[in-house]
């Protein structure tokens, strides 16, 4: 074939795969904006400008208010419907039993070169059908940890809500006046058996952590147990407990695929986080059966809007860099975002203290 002719046929060639290239890329940033364009303009773009503009100064990010604070139903929909085309939490809120059997290999959602086994334990305890499934609630509450909750008063109206979710097994008996004790789900990071009950290293700590997970009196155990390697040791001693006292508590693993898909949601409405925190998790998968959800002790700053300080857990002394780069989450981050659904009213931010009656002073409840 003359030179000539080769060197038109390849040129040929290669424009016809830059064209299917780019057909390629058109389609699937298609499919993305479909994924994207079901959201209310004036919400969640409204929410990548400020969020993307704004330093994380706790004083900036405490002036939202809360009086005349009203529920934006319509707006709620909007980001449950476009939620549910990134995941499903009914479905992803755990694994269930006919998906595996004892000895199949799992790979870490965070460590994808490192494995480990569904042992015969892990299996008896995961649950047939979802623990979820066709579950609906009127008003939610979700409990984070920090500080800003002691002395708040808030116990009451926690408990007041109709479904309460908590975060990583945090006490809750000798700070019910603040925290409440109600509780319908828990989460439970492997991690907080070795920070919060000393790795169960003396009969007394073993006692400790039965005793938390026998006051749970059939909630939802939440435990992210594929996520990072390093934990499995952890989370066998906790399922060995739990079948050995035959404990009330229905336990939940969530699916491999649940993390990566919250983290596409928000990366999709420009919330550009590293690594969902479990409150943020929380909140996303509650958008699926919670009509009005109400957030308490999501406080990323180490001083109140006074100026005052505040703990990193209301519970322990914990120290924790908030905008550290070096940390996996981008607490203050979630936490602007959070502040402006709470000022469109798609969720209602808790940042005040309650009165004993169990109303927060000088705010207004939705009707």
């Amino acid at each position: 074939m003359p030179l000539v002719l080769r060197t038109l046929l390849f040129g040929f060639v290669t424009l016809l795969v830059v064209v299917l290239i780019i057909d390629d890329i058109a389609e699937v940033e298609e499919e993305t904006a479909k994924a994207a364009a079901h959201v209310d303009p004036t919400a969640l773009t409204r929410l990548s400008v400020k969020i993307n503009h704004h330093h994380p100064n706790y004083n900036n990010t405490a002036k939202f208010s809360s009086d005349n604070w009203t529920f934006n139903k319509t707006l709620s929909n909007l980001i449950r419907k476009n939620i549910l085309r990134f995941l499903d939490p009914e479905r992803d809120i755990s694994i269930l039993k006919g998906t595996l059997k004892p000895g199949d290999i799992i790979h870490y959602v965070f460590d994808r070169h490192s494995t480990t086994n569904i042992s015969e334990n892990l299996y008896r305890l995961l649950p047939t059908i979802s623990p979820m499934k066709n579950q609906y609630h009127r008003r939610c509450a979700i409990v984070g940890n920090s500080g800003i909750l002691l002395n708040s008063s808030c116990g009451p109206e926690i408990d007041s809500h109709d479904f309460v979710i908590r975060c990583n097994l945090a006490p809750v008996e000798e700070y019910s006046r603040d925290v409440g004790w109600r509780t319908n789900l828990v989460t439970m990071n492997p991690s907080v058996v070795q920070r919060a009950f000393q790795d169960l290293v003396s009969e007394e700590w073993r006692d400790r952590f039965l005793q938390r997970l026998q006051s749970l009196s059939g909630s939802v155990l939440w435990i992210p147990a594929f996520m990072a390697k390093g934990g499995e040791e952890r989370v066998e001693w906790a399922l060995r407990l739990i079948l050995l006292h035959t404990v009330n508590v229905r336990t939940a693993f969530p699916s491999l695929r649940l993390l990566h898909a919250v983290r596409g949601y928000w990366l999709t409405n420009n919330v550009h986080i590293k690594r969902p925190t479990t409150g943020l998790l929380m909140y996303t998968m509650a958008t699926r059966f919670c009509e009005e959800i109400h957030l308490y002790g999501f406080w990323p700053f180490p001083l109140d809007p006074q100026g005052k300080p505040v703990k990193y857990h209301y519970y322990d002394t914990l120290k924790y860099e908030y905008t550290s780069s070096s940390s996996p989450h981008t607490m203050p981050l979630e936490f602007r975002t959070l502040s402006t659904l709470h000022r469109q009213g798609a969720l209602r931010l808790h940042t005040r203290s309650c009165d004993v009656e169990g109303r927060p002073q000088k705010e207004v409840q939705n009707k």
